[in-house]
């Protein structure tokens, strides 16, 4: 008889239930998230089981494991699997046996699992996100401490060659210990520029030899930096069956709230890709700065029209969503992003 296993993975051990085709579910079973311990308890499971695992964020080697020992994992929603099981309680035993049953029962709620190569892969995109991040709060810090004492410097960037020559000739205005923190934080900006500059020659070698960064590449604004996160995060297209899934999963389509013959667009759902979406919009937001030079373009009549309507912020979310749908189709017939062409007119059965 079939067994349908559903596993609680929290940071130091996972419960397993089994349930049957039945629908009578087993004892459950605590394993601790030792290798060896693990690897030998799912020696003991059916060969090629099914094992439904939430997408917590240790999934990776645990789905790494399974598929070594010869089962066949299925990634969860963890928020959507929960609804669905319409648990009053939780425990670890109930949140184990609810996915078996939604395994059993067709109603899991699945998402994709990244080839391990993508994942590691991403996790180099992912440091230079965070590096770039960090670096931007430490620049504010510098900032405001200047503002704080009234330190003005009149260059375009106060982190360029000028910029940064006429900042060290006036730090000694700065009081002893304010001096101190932005010596220290100027310092630690030259290493965080030392360590994206690492990250982005490894990120260069790997796309080097891809297709779909290439084609990507072609969207309007999007240069290296982009397209390496388009393509890491989008992985394989396939497994979105039309370009609005894609939009979807980037998190810009907007709720929709319909009753009573009223219909009212709310804000895009937050449980996306957050990476994906970042670099959709953030190509948006180049496009509306690049308008002159882009004038003529669908995309920035596209950011013009819906800005008299509306405003900056959902003209760019717009703009990010014709731009995620493009790509779907680029990567989906792998060619290049062409104008999209305007649509037919239909005529009337009285035009002349």
């Amino acid at each position: 008889m079939e067994q349908f296993i559903g596993c609680d993975a929290h940071k130091k051990y996972s419960v397993f239930v089994a349930v049957n085709e039945a629908g009578r579910a087993g004892e459950a079973v605590r394993v601790l998230h030792d290798r060896q311990l693990y690897r030998e308890f799912l020696t003991r499971l059916p060969s090629g089981s099914a094992i439904a695992v939430e997408a917590c964020g240790a999934y990776s080697w645990l789905v790494d494991e399974m598929e070594r020992a010869g089962h066949s994992p299925r990634l969860t929603n963890p928020l959507e699997a929960k609804r669905r099981m319409g648990l009053t309680n939780k425990t670890d035993k109930l949140d184990a046996r609810g996915l078996a049953i939604l395994l059993r029962n067709g109603t899991l709620p699945e998402v994709w699992i990244p080839p391990g190569e993508l994942r590691d892969q991403r996790e180099l995109l992912r440091l230079r996100i965070f590096l770039v991040r960090v670096k931007t709060r430490v620049k504010n810090r510098i900032h405001g401490a200047l503002a704080r004492h009234n330190l003005q410097i009149n260059v375009s960037d106060l982190f360029g060659a000028e910029g940064r020559r006429q900042l060290k000739a006036r730090l000694p205005e700065l009081p002893v210990h304010s001096r101190e923190a932005v010596t220290q934080e100027l310092d630690t900006l030259d290493f965080l520029e030392t360590e994206i500059d690492s990250a982005e020659k490894r990120l260069k070698a790997l796309m080097s030899v891809s297709v779909e960064a290439d084609l990507l590449k072609t969207l309007p604004c999007v240069g290296p930096i982009l397209s390496m996160t388009l393509m890491l995060e989008i992985g394989k297209v396939e497994r979105f069956p039309t370009a609005a899934h894609l939009a979807s999963y980037a998190g810009l389509v907007p709720r929709v709230h319909a009753s009573g013959g009223h219909t009212r667009m709310g804000q895009v759902c937050g449980n996306v890709n957050r990476n994906l979406k970042w670099a959709f919009v953030e190509t948006g937001n180049l496009i509306a700065v690049n308008q002159r030079r882009l004038a003529g373009t669908h995309v920035v009549g596209l950011y013009r029209r819906i800005k008299r309507k509306k405003n900056h912020q959902k003209a760019v979310v717009a703009v990010a969503r014709h731009l995620a749908e493009a790509a779907w189709w680029m990567l989906t017939k792998q060619e290049v992003y062409h104008e999209p062409r305007p649509a037919r007119q239909a005529l009337s059965s009285t035009h002349g």
